[in-house]
């Protein structure tokens, strides 16, 4: 056994005087608090690469997705097939991936435009595809007995790409890891276990992986989300990489507080020099911090030889694109078989994706999110050139007419050519703050074509003003702001939803309504409109009336079901996991109250498992009101007759809003919230709109012995 817990400790100690989470020489642009000071310049790599590889590969790549006769796994396989260790240790001495050839990886990640690669040196599993000192569960003690990070990172450097590491945090293997998973707490107690060793240990492999490769470009975390990682514990492993490689760029998984997949960290300081987006792409960016999304190309990480339900290049090429245009950077996944080559349908896309970068990477690689959002036609990018800029327009539908209208813009133009065509000058008209370049009558690319247009300075953006009101319906009368979009323009609008004109009221203070209203407005340089309007429609809203007190108990009901589900209405039915008697089963299906919206202290951690919350919730005052619900994994709220938050579905802890009008007094309450697997988080938050939230106070929290008695409430 390969264990030397002094060792550990020995690295463990040198964290001390590490750098902080915030020292001099951490980024300033940061997930934590969103800030958008100079840029470090350890982060300009990563940002002008934008395109890496993903590589999740492991013992999980032999079973290819199959167990017990189910075809549906991927790299979670021991945890989701409920695989006893020892069973799914009978997995290493097959592991012999005698076609895996590190040079052909890295290559086709440079052909496909990519930077850099992740690869996974250690997933949930615990299995570690590098020569770790202090674990037998590693590659050393397989067939193969060859470090695969040794080879990659070679490889990878040999290619000009960048070699980085995911490593996760959470481990099934490892026995001091805590928790368990609920389904193997009979057959693996976690007596004796210490998790503050296992963070020994944890740091002696990320100890070796920052000094055993050479440089490395990012330390990519996962698995944080459990009870027993911390923003201590996440402080005191960022700490440590920078301080072993102090230009390592570390993301924000190695601390707590992520957003569920939209990956990003909202709290004051936490560390973290990028957000992680998981399988989908911010739907406006995230200005002035560094973010990547990370993505499949079928439906799984980790290999599964059954998963045919690729992205087509088109897609993938597009979501590159999109990501880029909103500032991020894109890591696409793949999947290497147990002989260690990646699938064919991979290779294939990656080769799609290169022969478009060859002609278009100007476009993508050292750009910057489009100023001015999303065309209709596609995205756009833009890059400084000197004292001009680049900005280039990705068209996703090419115009019939053979006019691409730009809107946006007001610098003057001075060169426009296809990248797929350098050696054809377009034309280009402008004025008020658009652009008409003539195209070709068909475009050179039938995934996404490109115009690089040459502007004279910084660009100039116009854009619709703002309309900012503290909701879309409202009871007392509502104050509307007017934003511009650049100095120096005026706002001009109308109440009945008219078109603005150069006659229209003047924008100059808050316009205070008092009934349904549409306002419409637009910009103006002097008397000449630059872009096209906006509207938003506020709807004066009559309070649903309040329901009298009878007597009412203290608290909410709350009912619990069992059994799998994937959402709050789908569920394979109750079920008894193990260890548990059917006596046990019955005794928590029966009626229970809670003083406020949480989980229970013995339901947490408690997986398969719905709570059923039902009763009322009282308000002060005839107004709109925001609830704001957080789940993992899903939930929906009733509120009096409206359906107010849908956070259903299967994912890490996100938040939901809605707003309801509501006469003061008490109104029924419904709230079911179910926790598959994993990290379990229920917060409900509440406020006049517009206003701070907080938790609903408990004295405005009340059941009666009829609605315990009528069942779940908010069943959708």
């Amino acid at each position: 056994m390969k264990r030397s817990y002094a060792w550990c400790a020995f690295a463990l100690a040198s964290v001390l005087g590490a750098f902080s989470c915030r020292s001099s020489d951490a980024p300033d642009r940061t997930v934590a608090s969103g800030t958008n000071a100079q840029a470090s310049s350890r982060l300009d790599w990563w940002r002008d690469a934008r395109f890496g590889l993903f590589v999740h590969w492991g013992l999980y790549a032999i079973p290819a997705g199959e167990w017990d006769g189910k075809t549906d796994y991927g790299e979670w396989i021991r945890d989701s097939a409920h695989i006893p260790i020892k069973e799914y240790e009978t997995l290493r001495p097959r592991w012999n991936p005698t076609k895996f050839d590190p040079e052909a990886w890295a290559r086709a990640a440079k052909d496909a435009g990519m930077r850099y690669l992740v690869i996974t040196t250690k997933h949930h599993d615990g299995f570690c595809l590098f020569d770790s000192s202090v674990t037998d569960w590693d590659v050393m003690s397989t067939p193969a007995h060859r470090d695969v990070m040794a080879a990659i990172s070679d490889a990878c450097r040999r290619e000009g790409i960048v070699p980085c590491w995911y490593h996760s945090i959470m481990d099934w293997h490892e026995p001091d890891y805590l928790p368990r998973r609920g389904w193997e707490k009979a057959g693996r107690p976690a007596d004796g276990a210490d998790f503050d060793r296992y963070e020994h240990y944890l740091d002696a492999q990320v100890t070796e992986l920052l000094t055993h490769y050479g440089k490395i470009g990012v330390m990519w975390f996962d698995g944080e989300w459990e009870s027993t990682w911390n923003h201590a514990r996440g402080k005191r492993l960022y700490d440590l990489c920078r301080r072993l490689q102090p230009d390592v760029i570390v993301n924000n998984r190695v601390d707590v507080g992520r957003g569920g997949m939209s990956g990003m960290t909202t709290a004051e300081g936490t560390c973290g020099d990028f957000g992680t987006p998981e399988q989908e792409v911010p739907a406006n960016g995230l200005p002035g911090v560094d973010w990547e999304s990370c993505m499949t190309m079928n439906d799984h990480w980790g290999f599964n030889a059954h998963d045919q339900d690729f992205k087509s290049s088109r897609d993938l090429i597009r979501t590159l694109v999109d990501v880029v245009s909103k500032g991020g950077n894109f890591l696409l996944n793949v999947g290497p078989t147990a002989e260690g080559e990646i699938p064919a349908p991979c290779l294939e896309r990656l080769a799609a994706i290169g022969n478009w970068m060859k002609v278009n990477g100007d476009a993508i690689h050292g750009t910057q999110a489009s100023p001015i959002g999303a065309p209709t036609f596609g995205r756009v990018t833009v890059k400084k050139d000197g004292g001009d800029t680049r900005v280039y327009l990705h068209v996703f539908d090419w115009p019939r007419d053979g006019v691409l209208v730009l809107d946006g813009i007001g610098n003057v133009v001075k060169s426009a050519r296809l990248l797929a065509e350098p050696g054809r000058e377009l034309t280009v008209k402008g004025g008020s703050g658009s652009l008409r370049v003539n195209v070709p009558e068909r475009a050179p690319d039938a995934d996404v074509s490109v115009v690089e247009i040459v502007v004279r300075g910084a660009p100039i953006v116009y854009a619709p003003p703002r309309v900012e009101a503290d909701a879309d319906i409202f009871v007392s009368p509502l104050e509307v702001r007017l934003v511009p979009s650049a100095s120096g323009l005026d706002v001009r609008y109308t109440l009945d939803g008219s078109e603005p004109t150069a006659r229209s009221q003047k924008y100059v203070g808050a316009i205070r309504v008092a009934q349904t209203t549409t306002i419409t407005a637009r910009s103006f340089d002097g008397e000449v409109p630059v872009m096209k309007s906006v509207g938003r429609k506020l709807v004066r809203a009559v309070p649903e009336p309040a329901i009298a007190n009878e007597g009412w108990l203290p608290g909410l009901v709350y009912l619990t079901t069992l059994g799998d589900r994937t959402t709050v209405s789908n569920s394979n039915g109750i079920s008894i996991t193990d260890g548990e008697s059917l006596a046990e089963v019955e005794e928590q299906l029966q009626e229970k109250t809670a003083a406020l919206v949480a989980i229970p202290d013995e339901y947490r951690g408690r997986e398969h498992v719905m709570l059923s919350f039902m009763g009322f919730v009282r308000v002060p005052a005839d107004d709109v009101y925001t609830f704001a619900l957080t789940s993992d994994d899903g939930a929906v709220l009733h509120v009096g007759q409206d359906f107010v938050c849908d956070d259903d579905g299967l994912h890490e802890a996100v938040e939901v809003r809605g707003t309801v009008a509501l006469a003061a007094g008490w109104h029924r309450f419904g709230l079911d919230w179910f926790n598959r697997t994993g990290q379990a988080v229920l917060k409900l938050e509440m406020g006049l709109a517009g206003k701070p939230l907080a938790p609903i106070r408990a004295e405005d929290l009340a059941h009666d012995e009829v609605n315990a008695e009528s069942g779940p409430a908010t069943g959708k």
